[in-house]
């Protein structure tokens, strides 16, 4: 697991069945913002693009999220996991990976 400033990331610690579901709130979070949602359901298998979110909008996601989970985001991520649900399996893989580790 690549960490971006050498920390753990604030999830770390928990469950791995926590993990997944800690990470689909903050990238749902992240999203609505992008979007300027409020409580709004957001269907988690649409893609990005159809959502309207542009390829700038999604770096600033990709930063917000880095940040949150201090966890270096590669950007080809976002296009090769374009829907929320692909990139919280994704995440959350990449968080729980170190834990069968330990």
């Amino acid at each position: 697991m690549t960490q971006s400033t050498g920390t753990l990331s604030p999830l770390a610690d928990l469950p791995a069945t926590e993990v997944a579901e800690a990470v689909e709130a903050l990238v749902v979070e992240e999203v609505k913002r992008a979007l300027l949602m409020g409580d709004e359901d957001l269907p988690l298998d649409s893609n990005f693009f159809e959502l309207g979110l542009t390829s700038l909008r999604l770096m600033n996601i990709r930063r917000s999220l880095e940040e949150r989970l201090v966890l270096d985001i590669d950007t080809t991520v976002l296009f090769n996991s374009p829907t929320i649900e692909q990139l919280v399996d994704h995440l959350t893989g990449r968080l729980t990976a170190g834990q069968q580790a330990r």
